[in-house]
């Protein structure tokens, strides 16, 4: 009976269609699939297109990429698939660009999703305002991601449809001003702000907050640019598509202090920095891992376990030793920014492995050495000596004898029998350093910064949920400083650092006298250190090609002229820690310290001129002959 029932309704369907014309049956509408009018009707459908729009930003150095923070001499790549990070001696002209069809076909999406929005007739005027003000603002946020990558594009703000005639030359835009494209991401975001929630708790959605902290960001960049870009004059194309005039740089950075104030006014929302622990560097790492009551993040890319939407920073970077599924020790930051991190009374100075006479200093605790920094060096990186989850990392390079020499391992952990002793014993970390050993700290550190201590987070098979920031409340804080720096308020600019840096633990407040640029450059370095800030922070300074001048580094060098803005930094050096085996003598079972270039650093960072704005492909020329070449490549 079933099946003479089934046999029924399946004629019963056929004869139904055998019925329409064959225009009709071409004209009925799949029912898995929603045309535009439904799509749009529903504002839970509508939010889930938008969703995936969100998911397709783009961001430099992020939780997804961690090799890009193992880059630019401010760490080391410990592993043997990325050693060309430092073998290299010279960045291509393709580097951190974009790819350009890719790029475009998302902005059509979103010029088509604001055609789309706009024509909705049942969503609320308050849901409709709202989506497209999202829409602008990702739009907004992603030219200004293309922007510092590349200089000037077209700027497309409408579906491009071909004809199919045979001449798409009316498709062929030229590139815009470069000026042009940092003057729309601030119009946006003056258009859009007030339809975005004020609300400091919407965080993986646009805010007036985010469009505000884009706009504070942007317009910095683009006056920096326009201030510093005598520096570079050939870095620049004669019909302004890459450089900005001079002239435009204080209306710029008046724009971005404007735009600053209000969000730390609370017009915005209520934001603040991040204090919620008494440890400084405990509080200071926990900004990046706190989604749920922090004040700091303005705009966030956000993770969900078991949502499909998760990463593996903490898996490949977290400690070997002890780690779920011995998996970690990538990332190892490096000596060059570790004696960043200046001491409590506001001065720079070398990390003291030696005294002024060249002996070295014997330390009781491996963490000695590091006492009286500021706090977010411990925030940012793992020192020897200190702890993870609980567990102390054990970082250390072997032993030294009275005599100087040294007894070490090849392998984490491995064993020997010291002088005067019969029984093995371990003789280097079982998180290293050995040299050129991958997964061990081969610069004597780990990266702390993103780590998350849950417990599975080190695990593949369920990784980290850690939100990646993009936009915080202490960037506009040092935006707002270096944007006063720049228009003659060294007060104004004071005020702003120093609660920054208050945070850290340097209570002793800068004053005006002591606002430089060399302290801007420094201050953006260390409080935003793997963020995916300096790579961009060099270009639109136009220091970048003294930075990274190609030369090798020597001992002297990296100890030398910290906290100057453009002190050589080409390649990566580390800092190991040795016990000393010498019994009977007062400093037996203490610490010495040797600073080290490791072995596999052969080569040192080259930053061209060709490099301020990556290339733009030969097939994208030859199909819009308007697209007109970087310069200097």
């Amino acid at each position: 009976m079933k099946k003479i029932i089934q046999i029924t309704i399946l004629t019963l369907m056929l004869g139904a269609w055998g019925c329409k014309k064959d225009s009709e049956f071409l004209d009925v509408k799949p029912i898995s699939i929603l045309d535009n009018e439904q799509a749009f009707s529903d504002p839970a459908q509508v939010l889930s297109i938008l969703a995936n729009l969100y998911n397709r930003q783009i961001d430099f150095s992020t939780v997804k990429d961690w090799a890009s923070m193992a880059d630019f001499s401010e760490s080391f790549p410990s592993e043997n698939g990325r050693a060309y990070i430092v073998q290299r001696n010279s960045w291509g002209f393709g580097e951190w660009g974009i790819n350009w069809f890719d790029s475009y076909a998302y902005i059509r999406e979103l010029n088509l999703f604001l055609i789309r929005a706009e024509a909705a007739k049942t969503l609320s005027a308050s849901d409709k305002a709202r989506f497209l003000a999202e829409a602008r603002f990702l739009r907004a946020n992603f030219y200004f991601e293309v922007v510092k990558r590349m200089g000037g594009v077209p700027l497309i703000l409408e579906p491009m449809l071909y004809d199919f005639k045979g001449d798409p030359t009316y498709l062929q835009k030229a590139r815009s001003k470069e000026s042009e494209i940092y003057d729309f991401v601030i119009s946006e975001a003056e258009a859009i702000k007030g339809f975005l929630p004020s609300d400091a708790n919407t965080k993986s959605r646009a805010s007036k907050g985010a469009a505000l902290a884009m706009e504070v960001r942007a317009a910095l960049y683009a006056g920096s640019i326009a201030k510093y870009g005598v520096n570079s004059a050939q870095v620049s194309l004669p019909g302004g598509e890459v450089g900005i005039p001079a002239s435009m740089s204080n209306a710029y950075y008046t724009i971005a202090l404007k735009a600053a104030k209000e969000i730390i006014s609370g017009s915005a929302g209520t934001y603040a920095l991040y204090n919620s622990k008494p440890n400084l560097s405990e509080n200071f790492a926990s900004i990046f891992l706190d989604k749920n009551n922090n004040p700091e993040s303005i705009f966030i890319e956000d993770f969900k376990l078991k949502s499909g939407k998760v990463h593996g920073f903490t898996v490949v970077n977290q400690p070997r030793y002890g780690a779920e599924e011995e998996e970690g020790g990538r990332l190892n930051p490096s000596l060059n920014l570790v004696q960043a991190f200046e001491k409590l009374d506001n001065t720079y100075a070398a990390i003291p492995a030696n005294d002024i006479l060249g002996n070295p200093i014997y330390y009781t605790d491996q963490t000695d050495i590091f006492a009286g920094r500021d706090a977010r060096l411990a925030g940012t990186v793992i020192l020897p000596g200190t702890e993870f989850k609980g567990r102390k990392v054990d970082i250390w390079a072997g032993y030294q004898l009275a005599d100087g020499s040294i007894i070490t391992g090849d392998d984490r952990g491995a064993q020997k029998t010291l002088p005067g002793t019969s029984t093995p014993v371990q003789v280097v970390g079982f998180d290293g350093p050995v040299s050129g050993k991958e997964f061990t700290a081969q610069s004597g550190f780990y990266i702390r910064k993103y780590l998350d201590p849950s417990p599975g987070a080190g695990s593949r098979g369920t990784n980290s949920e850690v939100p990646f920031i993009r936009y915080r409340y202490a960037e506009v804080l040092l935006n707002a400083a270096e944007a006063a720096f720049e228009l003659g308020d060294k007060g104004a600019a004071a005020l702003y650092m120093n609660q920054v840096r208050a945070r850290a633990g340097l209570i002793i407040p800068l004053t005006a006298g002591e606002i430089t640029f060399d302290r801007i450059v420094h201050e953006r370095r260390v409080e935003l250190s793997f963020e995916g800030h300096i790579l961009f922070d060099m270009k639109r300074w136009r220091i970048a090609q003294q930075v990274w001048d190609g030369n090798a580094m020597s001992v002297s060098n990296l100890v030398s002229n910290i906290g100057q803005a453009t002190k050589r930094n080409t390649q990566p050096y580390g800092l190991w820690s040795y016990k000393i085996h010498n019994p009977g003598n007062l400093n037996n079972g203490k610490w010495v310290y040797k600073i080290v270039l490791p072995a596999l650093v052969t080569g040192t960072n080259r930053f061209q001129l060709g490099n301020y704005y990556s290339t733009i492909d030969d097939n994208v020329r030859t199909n819009n002959p308007k697209i007109v070449r970087q310069p200097n490549q």
